[in-house]
């Protein structure tokens, strides 16, 4: 048995009349009996992988402003959970966005005293600079120089520290 991780893939499709993206985002794993979680990877899938941003952003009207490791997110215990990622995008064009997330309302379980992960958390955050919390499953639509981040959940944690 290990602690629950991430849940789903974290999914995300943009596009408008002309093109169409779609991409899969990884999260934090749960932790096991004798082994740490692993960190920023997909989980409960197969068979797919995320777009070099070099291709991502030389293809769609998209920078990726931040591709990294959520440090923090995973569970602690004595075996700790893997972190989620952090994917923020710039939008260089109105497009239509659609997400289909999981773990934003339940925190991915530790197990035998192990801490939860971090829920999931998606963010629109206008031109202006407002910030809207969004639901995890939904689709909107940006504009020009809008930011989409997206904050994978973290695996839980195994055991007690």
């Amino acid at each position: 048995a290990v602690a629950a991780s991430q849940g789903c893939m974290n999914n995300l499709t943009l596009g408008n009349e002309t093109f169409g993206y779609y991409e899969t985002i990884g999260g934090g794993a749960g932790a096991g009996l004798d082994f740490d979680g692993a960190s920023g990877t997909h989980t409960h899938m197969t068979n797919t992988r995320i777009t070099d941003p070099e291709i991502l952003e030389s293809r769609y009207p998209v920078i990726l402003e931040e591709f990294s490791i959520r440090k923090g997110s995973g569970g602690k215990g004595a075996h700790n959970g893997g972190d989620g990622l952090v994917r923020t995008f710039s939008f260089l064009d109105k497009l239509s966005i659609s997400l289909l997330t999981e773990r934003r309302n339940y925190k991915p379980y530790g197990l035998n005293g192990g801490e939860d992960g971090a829920c999931g958390e998606n963010w629109l955050i206008k031109k202006n600079g407002e910030k809207l919390k969004l639901d995890a499953k939904t689709s909107i639509e940006v504009d020009k120089d809008d930011k989409l981040m997206i904050l994978t959940p973290g695996g839980g944690a195994y055991g007690r520290k």
